[in-house]
């Protein structure tokens, strides 16, 4: 929802940090790696029970995850591998934290709810497998009610105490699932409407046109 309703709203606030960033000597890199070491940080609080040192640390996490695009763009530095290396760290911070709940699910809970943490990060692997697969075909895929910022923020409003933690989980969970069905649903609509079809260039019959088009001037 922030990546596709509020992006220019939040980009009036983050476009000057960035360049205030950039002149204080950050990349958008040391931005990125940083960050997936502050969502192992964050993992860990989570996976031991330090759940209010966890949210800072969420906190610290959202921050870098934030501004290592407009410190690309600030800097002009904006690349096709620093795109690579920002979309895989968040993959990878994704499935850490996530790693960090199913953990604290083990230790202080019974039954099967591990595969509560393992259905949130498979929905939300699948969010952003659809929108990387629709864009090579050349379909818009944003948006949608439960991206990665509002997951970051939902899994931080259940840290707040142990009593709405789970709760908290199955909302994540089936909120990431709509927004894959959604998300699955739009892509479908738009791949089923017909592409134009360039008519195909033919040396010889362009050969052809020519001499007739020639033959009639002549004529005249």
């Amino acid at each position: 929802m922030f990546d596709g309703r509020f992006r220019r709203s939040v980009e009036v606030v983050t476009t000057p940090i960035g360049r205030g960033l950039v002149r204080a000597g950050f990349s958008a890199d040391v931005l990125t790696g940083s960050g997936l070491v502050f969502a192992c940080a964050t993992a860990w609080a989570i996976a031991v029970g330090l759940h209010w040192g966890a949210i800072g640390l969420l906190t610290l996490t959202g921050f870098h995850d934030l501004f290592d695009g407009p410190v690309a763009k600030a800097s002009h530095r904006v690349s096709q591998r620093g795109s690579f290396f920002d979309s895989v760290v968040d993959r990878v911070s994704d499935a850490v934290l996530m790693g960090g709940v199913a953990y604290y699910l083990t230790a202080h809970h019974h039954g099967q709810l591990v595969l509560l943490p393992f259905g949130i990060v498979t929905a939300s692997f699948l969010i952003s497998y659809q929108r990387s697969k629709a864009e090579s075909l050349g379909l818009s895929a944003k948006g949608g009610l439960m991206e990665r910022a509002e997951r970051m923020i939902l899994l931080g409003v259940g840290l707040l105490t142990s009593a709405i933690f789970v709760p908290v989980l199955w909302v994540m969970l089936a909120l990431t699932t709509m927004t894959a069905l959604g998300r699955f649903a739009r892509v479908w609509r738009a791949a089923d409407r017909p592409t134009p079809v360039e008519p195909r260039f033919h040396p010889r019959r362009e050969h052809v046109r020519r001499r007739r088009t020639l033959s009639r001037a002549s004529r005249h």
